[in-house]
């Protein structure tokens, strides 16, 4: 083949990233129920649209969404491994670690973890997080799949399709900040 139809190497970039051995892990039962329970109790406040952005390619299907600064929002559960990529500052409640394959400092005994800057953090399958955005935040999750649909992709992730935003009209509501009670 030619030269010319060869794209150009290039060196790989560096981000600075999160490298501290920090892992999401599994939470067991009662710790995903009590973040149902605080997901019951952020339905019946108004709702803030949250934009949702998909990438399937490459066998990769990449989902992002951008959370305003002073909202909470939980995800649904999580049934697969993936990579969290979050920009920006937010607190993530990751339960107490159970699972967790080593110690980590980064999460406090509240079960909560601060990510500053930009961190890829690998996440395990059994999770239902909560986050509290302290800035505008922009979280992507990232795993392998085979799905030729973002529908496929997304039942290969989570059993609560219906739940995800994606899935749902925005709110018609203007959006307030969630701060209080926090």
């Amino acid at each position: 083949m030619p030269e010319e139809l060869h794209p150009p190497v290039m060196p790989e970039a560096r981000l600075p990233a999160r490298s501290s051995g920090t892992v999401i892990p599994p939470m067991d039962a009662r710790t995903i129920a009590r973040v149902r329970q605080l997901e019951d109790g952020l339905l019946r406040l108004p709702q803030v649209p949250i934009p949702t952005e998909h990438v399937l390619h490459a066998g990769l299907y990449a989902r992002t969404v951008t959370i305003p600064a002073g909202v909470v929002v939980t995800g649904v559960l999580v049934k697969r491994a993936t990579l969290l990529i979050a920009q920006g500052d937010v607190v993530v409640f990751v339960g107490g670690g159970i699972g967790q394959a080593a110690p980590c400092e980064d999460v406090s005994s509240a079960g909560k973890m601060r990510l500053s800057g930009y961190n890829v953090v690998p996440a395990a399958a059994g999770r239902k997080q909560a986050f509290l955005a302290e800035s505008e935040v922009r979280l992507t999750m990232v795993f392998p799949t085979a799905a030729a649909t973002i529908e496929a992709a997304e039942a290969e992730f989570t059993d609560e399709v219906e739940a995800l935003a994606s899935r749902r009209p925005a709110p018609a509501l203007d959006p307030q900040p969630l701060t209080e009670g926090v």
